[in-house]
């Protein structure tokens, strides 16, 4: 266990004598009712087998944090680092803050801030990996960072910015509550290291002496309905009308004044100067991603094209479905899908470890897309493999063969593409979570799906004017569902305010000429859609026109996608937690300087030895788990734990 010291101070002791039965949210405070089958286990906190004798040990405990009475001093991340042994780019808490005011009535508040050990942990529910665990000591949201295979998405689904993905490791660690001295009676180390009290943590909804509120809401902190996180705050001094972010996030709080509530609104600190900023648009860290979705969407629809052309029997699609096309089609089809699949396998901060997605499939969409795309990326091998067989008559293959493999792969198609557009209906990323996602994914689908064929047709020599009409009116009904999105997205995103409205206020500026070429290429190839649809045509000059500019419409689209959303994130500081600054560290070189708390990704440099030695430890993973159970890690979560309910 953890070793108290004789002479402990008692403000660093844990002292909660009463508490009550629910907290704010109408949860029970109590984890677990009494004589449940979770009472009563260790932790197995470095390999001891003891059980920590806190009477309140199966209450959801949390973290109060006095905004008055903190000065900025950064004990709490220290003292936090030092304990976990956390590289100088990683802090399991930081310290942002706002300020508002003009000299010299000026004021600033700071905010600490770690993981709030939510009663609904989305990070949990989102992990493909199922490296988090809800544990009935202390409430804690635990998290195992040899599990996790570095997809990052944790970091998406919350409104914290509490999971950190290590861009060395590639791997996500968080807060673990310091279990191992709740255990013993003592609070965690950044609440015993406070100079100014400002944090204090016990039983959540007890106000600590000396304390008069417990607010769940203060400026810079984020939305509380979507996670009900365990912190709670005071502030008695009345804040400035508008509280400005130092970061580079274009964000201010406005204070409602019937409900006194802060509310994010843009801050329009950029100015109004439409850029390009080409670079930080396709250099983006999210790349693989739009490698990935824009392949398999285009190859999701081109598959279905084809199938519906088989079953219907429709005659202008028959060169597609069985003459000198099919196998082109099929065969680019497979190559497109197996590049987006590397992209995005490569992309993981383990890659060895990619079979750890499936996982989670009760409650993670990521996990459900990799169930969905795995299958449908199987039907459409086994339908290539059964067409070439039938093609040179190799084998005599029975009628429901490829009936089976077409079936398989729109049903993959079908959900997996249904869960990739579900992953991203993310309420901590509000530029993400509208209908639009939907329809821009719909639409490439449909729109670079029936180009992909058009182009093949038109190599072998199948296409024909009525082919050529039926291509471009389905390319012209994915470029208008995906259009009608925009239009939406846009129109709405200025009207809610928030986040995206901010989103949308970097997309029309800072990406303004980026975003006004995409929106140019995307009318044109409206235009010239409708006129091939109208007219027919098979000029490859023309098909190959329209191909470019959808191409490059959607790349541009799908980068501007990635690149613009704005989390709802704590504020950070000048250099500390601000994106531009990391951003400016790694172009100029200042990464390299370790106490600046910015490093370059390294985990891509992925070496074949160790994905060998990965495939030879895959056929003893239970020695594995067992070795894994004795680590000393207070992180660790008990197989026998989960999620209450």
């Amino acid at each position: 266990m953890f070793p108290i010291r004789p002479n402990e101070p008692d403000y660093a002791l844990l002292k909660d004598p009463v508490s009550q039965t629910h907290n704010r949210y109408g949860k029970p405070i109590e984890t677990v009712p009494q004589g449940h089958e979770l009472r009563g286990q260790s932790l197995n906190i470095n390999g001891c087998r003891e059980i920590g004798m806190n009477p309140n040990r199966y209450k959801q405990h949390g973290f109060f944090f006095n905004a008055d009475n903190c000065i900025a001093c950064h004990a709490c991340e220290a003292a936090c680092s030092e304990k976990n042994d956390n590289p100088a780019h990683i802090a399991f808490r930081s310290v942002g803050f706002v300020e508002g005011g003009t000299y010299p009535n000026t004021q600033r508040l700071n905010i600490s801030m770690a993981c709030n050990h939510c009663d609904n942990p989305v990070c949990l529910k989102g992990c493909p990996t199922r490296a988090y665990t809800k544990f009935a000591e202390y409430g804690a949201v635990l998290q195992d960072p040899d599990i996790c295979f570095g997809c990052g998405y944790c970091t998406w689904v919350c409104p914290y910015n509490a999971p950190q993905l290590d861009p060395v490791k590639g791997q996500v660690s968080k807060c673990n509550m310091c279990v191992d001295r709740l255990e013993v009676g003592l609070k965690p180390a950044c609440v015993s290291a406070c100079l100014g009290k400002a944090l204090d943590f016990g039983v959540i909804e007890n106000i600590p002496e000396g304390r008069t509120q417990a607010k769940t809401e203060i400026p810079g902190f984020p939305r509380t309905d979507i996670t009900h996180p365990n912190i709670r705050f005071q502030q008695t001094r009345v804040p400035q009308r508008d509280m400005m972010r130092m970061d580079g996030m274009p964000l201010k709080y406005h204070r409602d004044d019937t409900t006194g509530a802060f509310k994010p609104e843009v801050d329009a600190k950029h100015g109004f100067r439409r850029e390009w900023n080409l670079g930080k648009l396709l250099g983006s860290h999210e790349n693989a991603h739009i490698a990935f979705t824009l392949s398999a969407q285009a190859v999701m629809g081109a598959f279905l094209l084809i199938v519906l052309g088989a079953v219907s029997g429709y005659a202008p699609m028959a060169g597609l479905v069985s003459g000198p096309a099919s196998l082109p089609a099929l065969g680019i089809m497979l190559a497109l899908m197996s590049f987006g699949l590397f992209k995005l396998n490569m992309h993981l901060g383990k890659p060895h470890r990619f079979y750890r997605g499936f996982n989670n499939l009760r409650h993670s969409p990521v996990s459900r897309e990799i169930a969905g795309v795995t299958l449908f990326f199987a039907g459409l091998a086994g339908f290539s493999a059964s067409t070439l067989v039938d093609t040179f008559g190799w084998l005599v293959l029975p009628d429901w063969l490829p009936a089976l493999f077409a079936t398989l792969g729109l049903l993959g198609a079908g959900f997996g593409g249904y869960y990739m557009y579900r992953l991203y209906r993310i309420p901590a990323r509000p530029f993400w979570d509208h209908w639009h996602t939907g329809a821009a994914f719909a639409g490439t689908a449909l729109s670079l799906g029936s180009l992909l064929l058009a182009l093949v047709a038109l190599v072998t020599g199948e296409m024909t004017p009525v082919l050529g009409k039926l291509l471009a009116g389905i390319t012209l009904l994915g470029l208008f569902i995906e259009g009608i999105g925009l239009v939406a997205h846009a129109r709405d995103l200025k009207t809610r305010g928030g986040e995206g409205a901010a989103s949308h206020y970097e997309q029309t500026t800072s990406y303004g000429n980026a975003y006004g070429l995409r929106n140019t290429l995307l009318s044109l190839s409206l235009v010239l859609a409708l006129n091939i649809g109208l007219l027919g045509s098979a000029n490859p000059i023309v098909f190959g026109l329209l191909a470019f500019m959808t191409l490059a419409s959607a790349i541009l689209g799908r980068a501007l996608f990635y690149v613009l959303v704005i989390p709802t994130t704590m504020p950070g500081a000048f250099f500390w937690k601000n994106r531009s600054f990391v951003e400016h560290a790694r172009e100029v070189g200042l990464a390299h300087m370790p106490q600046l708390g910015v490093a370059y990704e390294q985990h891509h440099a992925f070496r074949v030895d160790e994905l060998l030695k990965t495939l030879s430890s895959f056929f003893t993973r239970k020695k594995m788990d067992a070795a894994r159970q004795s680590v000393p890690s207070p992180a660790a979560p008990r197989k026998q734990g989960g999620y209450p309910g």
